[in-house]
């Protein structure tokens, strides 16, 4: 018999419509995906150059398990250079991806029943990262008009149930909503350890998003290189945590991964050191994409009552968009849409209950297949 713990696994339902996507286009059927969020872009020249000169230069072998301390360096200048905000390279953890990361993390931080507040909705894989370390999910609710991310008011009734640590992500997934400053100041300053998703960080088109660094230490802060940087296979991330709990991670960083990738880790110096100017290519680029599929959704009739402004995510409401049924089962509306319009889209039960009825949108996609997308989804709804 399987462990039960993996029992409790759910499915990831964005890669289960895109498996069915792939099987589509295996019968020849042009698919367009607007479900994944992947950067479309290739990795940046400089960062492909440095790993072709590791390889060369025989920087091939296992690194320091917490990561070479070149790149621990380098992440401590980015911090400092985007957030005025010194770290010391010593409670960097750099990991085989952002995912890895956050299994380290809640594996050393949370004891057996320990209870981890979430927003609702929030990223799909939050809740088995937590029950896979032995922690129970609470989730707290969160207002569409607030653009689903925790306020002071919404995250207090969570804080009452004393959880482990509390869960934030901004810009979010699936929202691409950016936390207001003031919001992120006055949560981090009510005292529960903080896990701080800032993989989206960078990809934000008005003002910018606030790392939980500048008001505390008291955080876990994850990120990686596969969504600014484009890197997604390079399998890459980093975590930064308090000093009491490098240790236990470390050793487990050396138990499970050893270290993450050699010449991954070489190559990610000149994405934090020499691709300024192909990032800012990136994000100018989402940037049009975002207001396009905005526009574009709007006009076919879905709700978006806050734009998202940063990651490359829509949240979009289609509750009201005269399906019946199908309205508020986005999996089955999700399903629909897949079969019979051609276009890959993501259900929002796949976030929590809180999404339900809403459909995610991804544009890490061209403008080209945007714009087929959304003409494919108008024939789709004239039909329905």
């Amino acid at each position: 018999m399987p462990n039960p713990l993996c029992q409790e696994i759910s499915s990831f339902i964005v890669m289960d419509i895109l498996e069915r996507a792939c099987a589509l286009e295996r019968q020849g059927k042009h698919v367009i995906h607007l479900q994944i969020g992947e950067p479309d872009f290739d990795t940046p020249e400089p960062v492909k150059e440095a790993a072709i000169k590791a390889i060369r230069d025989g920087k091939t072998h296992y690194t320091h398990s917490l990561g070479i301390a070149p790149l621990r360096e380098a992440i401590c200048g980015w911090y400092q250079h985007q957030y005025g905000v010194a770290v010391h390279p010593d409670r960097v953890i750099v990991t085989s991806g952002t995912s890895p990361a956050m299994l380290l993390t809640f594996a050393a931080l949370i004891h057996p029943g320990d209870t981890v507040l979430l927003a609702d909705p929030h990223y799909a894989c939050y809740p088995n990262f937590v029950t896979f370390a032995g922690g129970r999910v609470a989730r707290a609710a969160t207002r569409e008009a607030d653009g689903f991310q925790f306020t002071p008011e919404s995250i207090a009734p969570g804080l009452a149930q004393n959880p482990r640590a509390v869960v934030v992500n901004s810009p979010s997934n699936p929202t691409g909503t950016v936390m207001p400053r003031a919001h992120l100041e006055a949560i981090c300053a009510m005292g529960t350890t903080l896990v701080s998703d800032e993989i989206y960080h960078g990809l934000v088109y008005e003002g910018r998003a606030d790392c939980a660094l500048e008001f505390t230490d008291n955080c876990f802060v994850l990120n990686g290189f596969s969504k600014l940087w484009a890197m997604t296979g390079w399998r890459l991330g980093w975590v930064i945590a308090p000093q009491k709990y490098l240790a236990p991670m470390q050793r487990l960083q050396q138990n499970f991964f050893i270290s993450a990738g050699s010449v991954a880790q070489w190559a990610a110096m000149a994405a934090l050191t020499e691709c300024e100017s192909h990032v800012a290519a990136m994000v100018a680029e989402y940037a049009k994409r975002r207001t396009f599929l905005i526009q574009g959704l709007k006009r076919l009739g879905f709700g978006v009552a806050v734009e998202p402004t940063g990651a490359f995510y829509v949240l979009a409401n289609a509750r009201d968009l005269g399906l019946g049924a199908l309205g508020t089962d986005s999996l089955a509306l999700a399903r629909d849409i897949l079969e019979k319009a051609l276009v890959g889209v993501t259900p929002g039960i796949d976030f929590g209950p809180g999404a339900e009825g809403y459909l995610r949108f991804s544009y890490a996609n061209s403008l080209e297949n945007i714009e087929e997308g959304l003409a494919r989804l108008e024939r789709y709804l004239g039909r329905a």
